[in-house]
């Protein structure tokens, strides 16, 4: 008979105390949880200590990529779900998730949907759901590759499996805090791909910039969230236009020092 598989939480932290109780919350079932947290200045670690996770701190940033990998380093079990403080584990993933570790599949790797929370609704379209982000896998296989920001799990030729059951994300609860948080991402981004070599020209900033509203109102269906779909379609066009616009400051600053 086929052991079940140890499953280790993992999550990366910062000045979370306000999310983390209710997400630790979700996962008490897990066999254990881990936390590096990179310096809060709240309650985040105390919290985190309190639920019985094992909690580890950093004093440097090195990208939301590395900083995954070095958090997975201090997991033991088989199996890894990472996790951020602002979601949840609801009951049914949770089923789905205890599935697995009954009976892994080799190669494998596991999705889940999220369901976005954007200004009090969880959105149904724009682009927001399902969401599917791939979350579940062997510790030993897989790790996060190294982007300073959008950092994804490098999968290489594993199967990709959907699990039943959503991870609830509450993506937006304050616009402005959302907005704050989007704008360290844009400058992120551009500073990343700036010392990739990359760069844009200037119509590539306004064209970008509509086409990010047209793909979220439009083509993803937007308009069927009402208000928010609305409103987050606009958000999503400034958003990209911080990118693009930065991106194209930096590669001119960087020719004016050359001259």
């Amino acid at each position: 008979m086929q052991t079940r598989k140890r499953l280790s939480v993992v999550m990366i932290t910062r000045n979370e105390a306000e999310l983390l109780p209710d997400c630790l919350a979700s996962v008490q079932w897990a066999d254990e949880i881990v936390i590096v947290d990179a310096a809060s200045t709240d309650d985040t670690r105390q919290i985190a200590q309190q639920a019985g996770a094992k909690v580890y701190e950093t004093s440097d940033w090195p990208g939301f990529g590395k900083q995954r990998q070095r958090a997975q380093k201090y997991a033991t079990g088989e199996v890894i779900l990472m996790l951020d403080a602002d979601e949840r584990v609801t009951p049914a993933l949770r089923a789905s998730i205890e599935a697995v570790l009954q009976q892994p599949q080799a190669a494998t790797v596991y999705s889940c949907a999220r369901s976005n929370l954007f200004l009090g609704r969880f959105m149904r379209h724009s682009g927001w759901y399902p969401d599917r982000v791939i979350r579940l896998y062997a510790r030993l296989d897989y790790q996060y590759n190294d982007n300073a920001v959008h950092e994804s799990l490098d999968v290489r030729q594993a199967n990709v499996v959907k699990l039943n059951g959503c991870l609830q994300h509450l993506t937006c609860r304050d616009l402005m805090t959302f907005q704050r948080k989007q704008l360290h991402y844009a400058d992120a981004w551009a500073v990343e791909r700036h010392r990739q070599g990359k760069a844009c020209g200037f119509f590539s900033i306004l064209s970008h910039t509509l086409g990010a509203f047209v793909k979220t109102w439009l083509l993803r269906a937007g308009f069927l969230d009402g208000k928010q779909g609305l409103l987050l379609a606009i958000v999503n066009a400034q958003y990209t236009f911080n990118k693009y616009a930065a991106l194209w400051s930096l590669h001119r600053a960087n020719k004016r020092d050359a001259q």
